[in-house]
């Protein structure tokens, strides 16, 4: 983790600024603050399996070894491990991955993350995620689910670039709030971003803000008041239509997710008020996926179980 250096001008009079001004100790308290922690990994194929050949990290972001529980010329399995649990005012965190032609890599993470309350100052926390994919490499991202809590305040940006015949499946699921302990999330702002290209070519481009203070939160033409979301994607399906029909006989009928594809990309989407649903949901969808965009049978990682 980097450490801050104390300015050496003069700050000006707290009267006449209305940010505190940092402490002797170098730490701020505006919105210049950064905890910041980075990690960066490369996957390459090696003797016909695929390897991890960079795992460079500053921070409180690391990695377990890799596992390969489908063989050990089979699909590398790795855990994504962020010591503190979670995000809070300040922090920083940037993820990026590259997979190379041949490989194929399964990232995960062994818990959920949590986005804290932000500080009195309302400083936000920022997240970026860069994911590539080079022709003819895979990659299946399945972080567990993200919590946030009443007055998270933060910025999350998802980025997947692909070429050529590159395969990718993945999700992300959301639950705002704390419904179990009588604390919904009443206040507040996260913005997602997400952009997934192939070959330079944007594929899909979303932005969303999430706000309780804004009628799109509520309304039922937006999140309509619901407390958890969930998005999964594919892409590099030989029959996107048939995997549709496939998902809608597997999974349980139910308005409250729906699915479908456009420009290359399968897009299921959940809504509702249940973490665990959705989750059961996206996991049941990865299942009848794998086998139709990999060739492979859904392989549930152990740090799931435990």
């Amino acid at each position: 983790m980097t450490a801050f250096e104390p300015s050496l001008a003069t700050p000006p009079p707290v009267a006449s600024s209305p940010v505190t001004p940092p402490r002797a100790s170098g730490h701020r308290f505006d919105a210049e603050r950064r905890w910041e922690a980075s990690l960066a990994l490369g996957f390459a194929a090696r003797d016909g399996a695929t390897r991890l050949t960079r795992a460079r990290h500053c921070g409180p972001l690391r990695v377990q070894r890799p596992f390969y529980p489908e063989g050990p010329r089979g699909v590398c399995h790795l855990y994504l491990l962020h010591p503190p649990g979670g995000l809070v005012s300040g922090d920083a965190l940037t993820i990026s991955a590259r997979v190379e032609a041949g490989a194929h890599a399964l990232l995960t993470t062994p818990a959920a993350n949590k986005l804290y309350r932000a500080d009195s100052h309302g400083v936000a926390w920022r997240q970026a995620t860069h994911l590539e994919v080079d022709d003819g490499g895979t990659l299946e991202w399945l972080p567990q689910e993200t919590l946030a809590f009443d007055g998270s305040r933060g910025e999350q940006a998802t980025v997947i670039e692909l070429a050529g015949s590159a395969r990718c499946l993945g999700w992300e699921v959301l639950a705002l709030g704390r419904p179990a302990s009588a604390l919904p999330y009443r206040s507040g702002r996260i913005e997602q971003r997400f952009r997934l290209t192939r070959d330079g070519r944007p594929l899909w481009l979303e932005r969303q803000p999430l706000d309780p203070a804004h009628p799109r939160f509520t309304g039922r033409w937006g999140q309509g008041g619901a407390s958890v979301q969930a998005t999964l994607w594919a892409v590099g399906l030989d029959d996107e239509s048939e995997a549709i029909e496939a998902l809608r006989d597997a999974l349980p009928a139910s308005p409250r997710w729906a699915v479908t594809a456009r420009h290359g990309v399968l897009l299921l989407r959940y809504l509702g008020d249940e973490r665990r649903e959705a989750w059961a949901l996206c996991e049941a969808a990865w299942r009848v996926l794998r086998p139709r965009l990999l060739g492979l049978e859904a392989h549930i990682p152990r740090i799931w179980l435990t």
